[in-house]
């Protein structure tokens, strides 16, 4: 990596955006009132924003290994208690993503290190879904559906959360979604 590259590319990336709109950089900085937050993979192959074709502002994003809603993560409760309750969001996205190596871990039994603890979820999810993972063919197909079963499980988590809950109740409109992304098509899937 060079910083230097990386700073040019910002340098040429903001001059179009000020050709293309004059006035993009001074709305930007009056806030921000995104619709969704996305909760996706920390994975550097899936940056939300650029496959999903929206702008700085449009969504609010929380990102960490394997995609995973953890009620203990002070830093994910306080993205989605500020997402919910201050910006007001009325979607909330979980995207898994194909070749996810947190899930892959899961699914061999772990790697070593805190990053076991971290995916034990995934690893339960495994376990209540063994039978149907083991009809699978292959690997690669058991680790695609476990990715699949982890976002259907990480929404099931999301929807008993306090910010979720407590919002329904009183009165919002919230709409979950689950999407996997597929590295090998650049398509997003609803599940």
């Amino acid at each position: 990596m060079n910083i230097n590259l990386i700073l040019a590319a910002n340098s040429a990336w903001a001059a179009q955006r000020r050709a293309a709109d004059p006035f993009f950089f001074d709305e930007l900085a009056k806030g921000q009132s995104p619709a969704a937050l996305w909760i996706g993979c920390a994975d550097s192959r899936v940056p939300p924003e650029m496959l999903t074709g929206c702008d700085p502002g449009d969504l609010f994003v929380h990102r960490n290994v394997a995609n995973i809603v953890a009620p203990g993560d002070l830093n994910f409760m306080a993205v989605l208690h500020y997402a919910v309750d201050h910006l007001e969001v009325e979607h909330i996205v979980v995207c898994g993503h194909e070749g996810c190596g947190g899930v892959q871990a899961a699914h061999d039994g772990g790697v070593g290190g805190i990053i076991d603890h971290w995916i034990a979820p995934i690893v339960e999810v495994a376990a209540e879904h063994a039978e149907e993972l083991d009809a699978c063919d292959g690997r690669d197909a058991r680790v695609h559906r476990l990715v699949e079963l982890n976002v259907e499980d990480q929404l099931l988590q999301l929807g008993r959360t306090p910010a979720v809950r407590e919002a329904r109740a009183r009165g919002r409109d919230i709409t979950l979604h689950g999407l996997v992304f597929s590295l090998s098509t650049g398509h997003l899937r609803k599940l």
